[in-house]
């Protein structure tokens, strides 16, 4: 509360004398929510959104980063005049934006042009590393894929992409004699890699050396080519107890083995036997 700064919440504020000092909350670390994700994935974003917002507070020129497949809108531009300039039809330009309507703003930072795989990317590759200028759309379309099932392979839940973030652009499936290597993204886990490879948690970290769970984005991961144990996918109703039964051993050995918390089960899930 500029008028009383004896009431402002934050300490950094009431204590700072004879400046004006602003707070940018982006979230936070220990959120339940998307904050953390949100944090990870889109900070060069949100930065960039916070440097047009204080430039245009205190009133001095903004100038976008630009590149050349970029455009950045300027007084008087339509999208039918940027689309004319550069080849291209109004309904080109809106989806190269995801743009629902026709309306722009000055300084807006619009592609102009389709997204180019760096030389060297081959479409038979597993993943992908976002580079600067990369869309879903651009990457999906390069690898044969739409931008929804590039978004359902990566858990995506928007359009946002960041710089060095790795995708899938190819379904995993099961495991099979090709697979060695995996390449950890965002939201994963060991539990989570292992339960799709067959594999166990324990013989995951021991394949990898590994002595703690923590995982980083774009860590790769050797997979081992065996299991010592089989594997169960779990069908409709399918229970703890009753696959535990068809497998001659206890609901608790296969939560322990399974690192299941509870007892719930999704179909397609798969399981190790004891």
């Amino acid at each position: 509360m500029p008028s009383n700064p004896n009431l402002d919440y934050y300490y950094i504020l009431r204590d700072t004398p004879n400046n004006e000092s602003i707070i940018v909350e982006y979230g936070f670390a220990d959120s339940k929510g998307d904050d953390v994700n949100q944090l990870k994935n889109n900070w060069e974003t949100l930065a960039e959104a916070v440097v047009k917002s204080l430039a245009e507070y205190i009133g001095v020129p903004y100038t976008p980063v630009s590149t050349e497949n970029t455009y950045i809108v300027k007084s008087g531009d339509t999208l039918w005049s940027i689309a004319k300039k550069y080849g291209l039809s109004v309904d080109e330009l809106k989806r190269l934006n995801n743009l629902s309507s026709n309306a722009l703003s000055i300084g807006q930072v619009l592609k102009i042009k389709e997204d180019t795989i760096p030389e060297g990317t081959t479409p038979s590759e597993d993943t992908y590393i976002v580079k600067s200028g990369d869309t879903l759309y651009g990457i999906a379309k390069f690898f044969g894929l739409s931008v929804d099932e590039l978004k359902r392979l990566n858990n995506l839940t928007s359009n946002m992409l960041s710089i060095g973030q790795v995708l899938k652009v190819k379904d995993m499936g099961d495991a099979s004699e090709s697979d060695e290597y995996y390449v950890v993204k965002s939201g994963d886990n060991l539990y989570k890699i292992a339960n799709l490879f067959g594999i166990t948690v324990d013989e995951l970290k021991k394949a990898n050396n590994l002595t703690s769970n923590l995982l980083s984005i774009g860590q790769r991961l050797f997979i081992p080519k065996t299991s010592t144990y089989e594997t169960y996918t779990v069908k409709k109703g399918d229970t703890l107890y009753s696959i535990a039964r068809e497998f001659n051993t206890t609901v608790t050995a296969l939560q322990a083995l399974n690192n299941l918390a509870t007892s719930v089960l999704t179909i397609g899930q798969k399981l190790l036997i004891p």
